[in-house]
């Protein structure tokens, strides 16, 4: 076991606080001559403000100043820039001239709220400039003191609200919020070799359940987001959270505390995606280039497996075991759990597990821990291959492709597809397109390499039917996209209304017959938005003959969430896969499951623990069937990728 101090635990406890766009104030804003903005606020002014345009420049107004950067970075540079990078740059009270405020062109402002803000010049004429910005520390309105938005588990990050939400003592949790701390100040980690401190940045944190008030010590505090350690001694039940900054309170915020609630770290700090996974051996991450062996031992890190007293402000070296989870499924399969309980440091757990000999193989392999409650932990995934890279044959992926995808600065991807869906009586078919631009670090927490690997199951969780996600993307053109089928003229795709990069066309009935066949789509090719080209391309997706059916859809009008579901199928080709999904919400809650399974199976058992973590409420479930995924190249992407599927919806309600 590996629990002493050294670079990669350290390198590892940095890693897992997500940080990245985090801005308390984000808008967009055209101004034209002689009209100010406070991006504090996000309010135009004819006076006043923080910067100023006149026609010929930009200049900063009272005691705000200004930074240029590029005149060529452009938008996903923009995206990912944060309140730390912006507080080394280099202010100055001189206006920023016309020559210099380029589309595309980003710059800094550090404004009269002693906040940091970035601008994106998205366009500009004579006579008026369009500001796309974003605001770090800012509390929109001013002066109205700290407030509290949410509260969560570091490494899970599951909302409240679902099954397996809430604090457990001893966890390192956050806060987000706005004015919680000073906003000249950046996330700097405090050093628990000397203790945790109970008051930084001017802030501090009062937590009260049961009778009783406890501190917090503080791993990190800016105006966004405090990163705390949640006193072992605190008792479990309904809990309220104050944020002192400033002589000034927060209204308490509510929140649950449980005595179990263990979330397992991501890489790029998502709560999902690509796990922090250790080889135990040499203290190396696993990665999609080097994939962890089966029978293989794996460290993971992260918080909530319950109260440790003597590690709640100070590391302490020592094992402590903290025995909390009954089970740990690595896709599906039981893992034998060698070791859970502190690692050291305040508030950070590890879990070291034997990957067992007969997990499938993949990229994108989950790992789920469950207490003997039933409650499961979030999922993140691991790649798991015998012979170094991971491989996801029917996906059309390798190991060596997300690893070098995941390092590029952005990744243009394109998928399109043609799909039928039988909701109830009603059919619909749709060819489809999407011509994507992501960054690095988004393809590579999952928002565009998809998934899971086949024979496994993921979950998704949040607020509202909205998810989270790294960085950002921006669509591409692909020019003139049309499909042909087995008969009748092709078809053009067209560009939806307010979804840009994303091209379809609904279907005749009968275009994709029940004897299958073969579609032909071709692209034309076109300019991006930032003048890029998507070159042409061709690329043939083929049904099986017959098509897939689900047999067993009155299965799931009723889904029992402890015990799964059981889905059953024919047809279909033996070679193509299965993809199930479930949703369901309650309140705010709002969750859904996604499993991939080979065609072949004709059946398969989501498991209850990956049920488990939807809350209770109505939803549906559907089963796709999947051609397996084709590439395809195009001058301009880095990754083209084809696919057809037959579906079927029902409405369903979670007990």
């Amino acid at each position: 076991m590996q629990r002493l101090l050294n670079t990669t635990t350290i390198t590892l406890l940095a890693l897992a606080f997500p940080l990245a766009a985090l801005a308390d104030l984000s808008g967009k804003v055209t101004l034209t001559a002689s009209q100010a903005v406070s991006l504090d606020t996000g309010t135009t002014t004819p006076t006043g403000g923080d910067i100023l345009w006149n026609g010929s420049s930009i200049a900063p107004q009272g005691g705000a100043a200004v930074s240029n950067l590029s005149s060529s970075l452009g938008a996903q540079y923009f995206a990912n820039l944060t309140q730390t990078a912006l507080s080394f740059l280099p202010y100055s009270s001189t206006p920023i001239p016309l020559s210099q405020l380029t589309t595309n062109d980003i710059f800094a402002v550090h404004t009269n709220g002693r906040n940091y803000s970035a601008v994106l010049v998205t366009a500009v004429s004579a006579t008026t400039i369009t500001l796309q910005f974003n605001t770090f520390g800012a509390a929109a309105g001013g002066g109205s003191g700290p407030s509290i938005s949410q509260v969560l588990n570091n490494y899970g990050l599951i909302p409240a609200g679902f099954p397996n939400s809430g604090i457990s003592p001893g966890t390192l949790f956050i806060i987000k919020g706005s004015g919680l701390a000073d906003p000249t100040k950046t996330a700097q980690l405090q050093d628990s070799t000397i203790g945790l401190p109970t008051t930084l940045n001017g802030a501090s944190v009062k937590v009260t359940s049961g009778g009783v008030t406890v501190t917090p010590a503080f791993y990190y505090a800016i105006a966004a987001q405090l990163a705390l350690v949640l006193p072992s001694n605190t008792p479990t039940g309904s809990a309220t959270v104050t944020v002192t900054y400033n002589g000034q309170a927060s209204a308490p915020f509510t929140f649950q505390v449980v005595s179990t609630a263990m979330g397992f770290g991501a890489y790029y700090g998502t709560g999902s995606g690509l796990g922090i996974a250790v080889n135990t051996s040499t203290g190396a991450l696993y990665n999609y280039g080097t994939a962890i062996l089966p029978g293989a031992t794996v460290l993971l890190y992260g918080s909530g497996l319950g109260a440790d007293s003597a590690r709640d402000s100070q590391y302490v070296g020592a094992a402590f075991n903290i025995n909390n989870l009954a089970h740990i499924y690595v896709g599906g399969w039981d893992a034998t759990i060698i070791y859970q309980g502190a690692s050291g440091f305040p508030g950070l757990n590890q879990v070291n597990l034997t990957i067992p000999s007969n997990a499938p193989l993949g990229c994108n392999i989950p790992i789920t821990g469950v207490t003997a409650a039933g409650i499961p932990t979030n999922t993140i995934t691991v790649p798991i291959s015998v012979n170094g890279p991971c491989t996801d044959s029917a996906f059309g992926i390798t190991g060596t492709q997300l690893q070098n995808l995941s390092g590029k600065a952005t990744v243009n991807t394109g998928f399109v597809g043609i799909g039928q869906t039988t909701s109830g009586t009603q059919t619909i078919s749709e060819a489809f397109a999407s011509f994507q631009s992501y960054t690095g670090s988004t393809y590579a927490s999952g928002g565009a390499s998809g998934s899971v690997s086949l024979n496994s199951c993921i979950v998704s969780q949040n607020l509202g039917g909205s998810g989270g996600s790294v960085g950002t993307t921006t669509p591409l053109n692909p020019g003139t996209v049309t499909v042909t089928g087995p008969t009748g003229p092709p078809v053009t795709l067209a560009a939806l209304p307010g979804v840009s990069g994303y091209l379809a066309a609904q279907l005749a009935a009968g275009f994709i017959p029940s004897t299958g066949g073969a579609f032909a789509f071709a692209g034309t090719g076109g300019n991006t938005p930032t003048g890029g080209n998507v070159g042409n391309f061709s690329m043939t997706v083929s049904f099986s003959n017959p098509l897939l059916t689900w047999t067993n859809q009155s299965a799931a009008s009723t889904v029992n969430r402890a015990s799964g579901l059981l889905v059953q199928w024919n047809g279909g080709a033996i070679t193509s896969f299965v993809i199930i999904t479930g949703s369901a919400s309650s309140g705010t809650a709002f969750g859904s499951f996604t499993c991939y399974v080979p065609a072949s199976n004709s059946q398969f058992q989501v498991p209850g623990y990956i049920t488990s973590a939807l809350p209770a409420g109505p939803g549906s479930v559907s089963v796709s069937n999947y051609t397996n995924y084709s590439t395809f190249t195009a001058a301009g992407l880095d990754l083209g990728v084809a696919a057809g599927f037959i579906g079927y919806d029902t409405v369903s309600t979670f007990n």
